[in-house]
């Protein structure tokens, strides 16, 4: 989990940002972890731009970046992934819990990566590129041992972008009065205990 707060003359106040680690696994009695949502609501003076066409643009742009910078093939958008996401992206605007989604989710199962951050504070390429930043800390592995520093939460996002067999994703969006709440889902699921992330994993037979 990450947690990092701006202050500027665009951004008043608090904006807030708020990532949870790529969850497409959960090991045998795991802790979910749940952040409390501030009420006080913020206005933010020069709002981000916001709409679905920009959304999608930017997130291709970026995690078709990201994994071409990998050796990786481009994701194809799905719009039925996108459909789940932004399903889930208005549950957790709804009720402020911020929390990956329970397991399994969707058939074929779904990987996700989550984000939350302070209403209009930031821009898509900022939400994106928050994952993406995890980089450094990653290092070749079987996940989950490929974090240069033993944390998989610290990487766990960037491995879901990057990971070989994943083919497709869409990316939902909700708010609520003070936050935002945006949704990625991937398929075939990344994140699979015993797997390298560059190689990814076998198909099912």
């Amino acid at each position: 989990m990450i947690i990092a707060a701006r202050h500027s003359l665009r951004r008043l106040l608090w904006p807030m940002l708020i990532v949870a680690a790529a969850a497409s696994w959960a090991p045998a009695g795991a802790e979910e972890e749940e952040f409390p949502v501030r009420r006080r609501a913020w206005v933010d003076q020069r709002p981000q731009p916001r709409g679905a066409a920009l959304l999608r643009s930017e997130m291709v742009r970026i995690h078709n970046r990201t994994r071409a910078d990998a050796g990786m093939a481009a994701l194809a958008w799905s719009d039925a992934l996108a459909r789940d996401a932004a399903g889930y992206a208005a549950v957790m605007a709804r009720t402020g819990r911020f929390a990956h989604s329970a397991l399994p989710r969707g058939n074929p199962v779904q990987g996700e990566n989550i984000w939350m951050g302070t209403r209009t504070a930031y821009a898509y390429r900022e939400m994106a590129d928050s994952w993406v930043r995890e980089k450094p800390l990653f290092k070749r592995g079987r996940f989950p041992n490929v974090s240069r520093n033993g944390k998989v939460r610290d990487v766990g996002h960037y491995t879901q972008i990057i990971w070989r067999t994943t083919t497709a994703f869409g990316c939902g969006f909700a708010a609520s009065r003070t936050h935002e709440y945006l949704v990625c889902r991937y398929t075939p699921s990344g994140n699979v205990i015993g797997f390298d992330p560059l190689v990814g994993t076998p198909p099912r037979k």
